[in-house]
Formats: C-alpha cells, sequence, structure tokens
C-alpha cells in the first residue's frame, strides 16, 4: 500500500510536441503504458485508435485556423452548420479563427464533406496532418478550393490575441493526480475532454505498479489520528482482498472492491474560458474541500500566466 499526496502539473510540455506525439502521451495515461513510447510509436498508435473508435484521445490535441475567403457565403456556410466543439470568431472582414481539436476537424468533415469551406479545412488538414485524415480523404486527398485560403496559426500568435479571444481560443491540459472522487466531480464539466487511468485496464498487481494500490492522503484526518488509523485500516484491508481476487478475476472485476480514496491520473483539456468557469465554481466556499485543495494553488498558476482572463477571481480562505 502506497499513500501520496493529491497534486497537479500543467502539461506545457505538449505544447512543443506535435499532434501525434502530444495525442500519444495522453492517450497512454489510460493504461499507463507510457513506457512504449518510443520515436515510432506514435502514428501506429493513433491508427489504432482511430480504427477502434476511441475518439476521445484524438481531443488531446487542438489546431487554430486563419481561414480567409473570397465570397461571405463560405462564411454563412460554417455557421449554418453549427459545427460542435469548434469555436469561431470573425476577426476581419472575410476572415474567420477557428480552433478546434483533432476529432472536431474530422467530425465536421464526415457530417459535411460537400461543404465547400469544410472541404477546403480538410484539404489543409490533409496535407499538412495526413495521418489523422487518410481513412476519411479520398485516396489523392481533396482538390485545393478556390475562393478559401487557410494557414495554421502558430501557438505564439494565438497567445499574442486579445484577452476576449484568447479565452476562447487558447487550450491548456492539466494533469490531476488525486482520489476518484474528485474526478467524478471534475468531469461533469462541459465542453471539456478528458482521459483518465483506466481501473479496468491496469492490474495493479503488476510490477510496474509496485505490487500495490496507491491511495490519495485524505486531507480530512490527521496523520497518527484514531480517524487516519481507521481509513489506513480500511485502505489495507482494501487492497488486500484486491489484489486476491486479481489471483482469479480481470482487473474489471476485481476494481469493484477499491474505493473513492484510490489515487488516479486525470488529464483535463479545455479553452481558458472553460477553465475561468471551473475555478469560480471549484475554489468557493461551498465547493468540497478536497476540491480546493488542488484547484486554489492551481489557479493561482493560471493567474500568474494569464492575468487578464482570472486575475478578477477572488479566494476565500
Amino acid at each position: 500500500m502506497k499513500v501520496i499526496d493529491p497534486h497537479f502539473e500543467i502539461l506545457e510540455g505538449l505544447d512543443l510536441q506535435s499532434l501525434a506525439e502530444r495525442i500519444e502521451a495522453c492517450g497512454r495515461i489510460c493504461y499507463k503504458s507510457e513506457d512504449k513510447i518510443s520515436p515510432e510509436s506514435a502514428e501506429p498508435f493513433i491508427r489504432n485508435i482511430i480504427k477502434h473508435g476511441h475518439n476521445s484521445v484524438t481531443e488531446m490535441a487542438v489546431l487554430t485556423l486563419r481561414i480567409r475567403y473570397d465570397s461571405e457565403s463560405f462564411a454563412s456556410q460554417i455557421f449554418y452548420l453549427v459545427p460542435k466543439f469548434l469555436h469561431i470568431d470573425k476577426v476581419e472582414k472575410k476572415e474567420l479563427l477557428v480552433t478546434g481539436s483533432v476529432r472536431a476537424f474530422r467530425e465536421l468533415y464526415q457530417a459535411n464533406p460537400s461543404v465547400k469551406m469544410v472541404k477546403a479545412i480538410a484539404e489543409f488538414l490533409g496535407r499538412h496532418h495526413p495521418l489523422f485524415y487518410e481513412d476519411l480523404l479520398p485516396t489523392r486527398g481533396l482538390v485545393k478550393q478556390e475562393g478559401v485560403q487557410v494557414e495554421k496559426v502558430a501557438l505564439e500568435a494565438v497567445e499574442a490575441l486579445p484577452a476576449d479571444l484568447l479565452a476562447k481560443h487558447r487550450h491548456v491540459a492539466v494533469l490531476f493526480i488525486v482520489n476518484r472522487a474528485i474526478t467524478h466531480e471534475i468531469v461533469r464539466h462541459r465542453p471539456v475532454s478528458y482521459l483518465q487511468e483506466s481501473q479496468r485496464y491496469c492490474r495493479y498487481s503488476q510490477d510496474k505498479f509496485g505490487s500495490e494500490v496507491t491511495f490519495i492522503k485524505p486531507m480530512f484526518f490527521k496523520k497518527g489520528s484514531q480517524e487516519y488509523s481507521l481509513w489506513e485500516e480500511a485502505m489495507r484491508e482494501t487492497e488486500k482482498i484486491y489484489l486476491k481476487l486479481l489471483e482469479t478475476s480481470s482487473p474489471q472485476a476485481a476494481r469493484t472492491v477499491l474505493p473513492n480514496s484510490c489515487k488516479t491520473e486525470l488529464i483535463t483539456f479545455a479553452n481558458l474560458l472553460e477553465w475561468l468557469h471551473i475555478f469560480k465554481l471549484r475554489t468557493s466556499k461551498g465547493a468540497e474541500p478536497s476540491m480546493r485543495e488542488v484547484m486554489i494553488p492551481l489557479l493561482h498558476k493560471f493567474q500568474e500566466k494569464y492575468p487578464t482572463i482570472f486575475r478578477g477571481i477572488q479566494v476565500d480562505l
């Protein structure tokens, strides 16, 4: 049995990786198979998740496009569609800023393959990121659409956007290492993308987990107190039963005895506007104390990085 404190990590390093590397790094959290990452592993990993319809993994990479067009009818096409999980702003005359995940752009084309603006986006992404579209586009790709110009916006340019646009088009991923009770609450927020360590597939009796179950230290009980001793006794007994069940049962069957105190890893990926909403709810006095334990210090990090968006949130301790 292992007991650790809850903590978090803002996954800034992912912003420096390619879309494929980013998606693989996030996707392997679910199965705790990060040890299988290699210079050649991203492409087969992504092809496999797309083949099996694990679409949530492809939500972990977002890109922003600048689209210029000759006719207003082209822009009205995409606004008329009301595409899911895409953020669209008209920033100049005949110029759009469109941000979405790989999944969102894939599903936009799947649902509207004949719309000129959508075809222009798919043609651009198919040329620059073929791995994500090779199963959707014709073998020879799409023909470039006249009257529509698409270009990718660098992260540095997104960071330089005015606050109202920055809030919608800048996405940030955070890895929470907390107990399952906290993740049950976090995943209620929408629209947000999530990937979580899977108790269904992770077998905690294996060597890479130290042949033990990891629990999150409860903030409610002081170590050495009678309450903490009772909690610790319950966790030890749970671990003993879980490991015994694994001798004859699958992880998905044995996990039914695991409690909320179990440690889990959850990647939460949202734009700054949604993070603003999350912090307003989850740092308030009425929020669950264990939630505030991680959300308040995380808010302080966001306030340092994006003061124009988050400085207005005041936390009562």
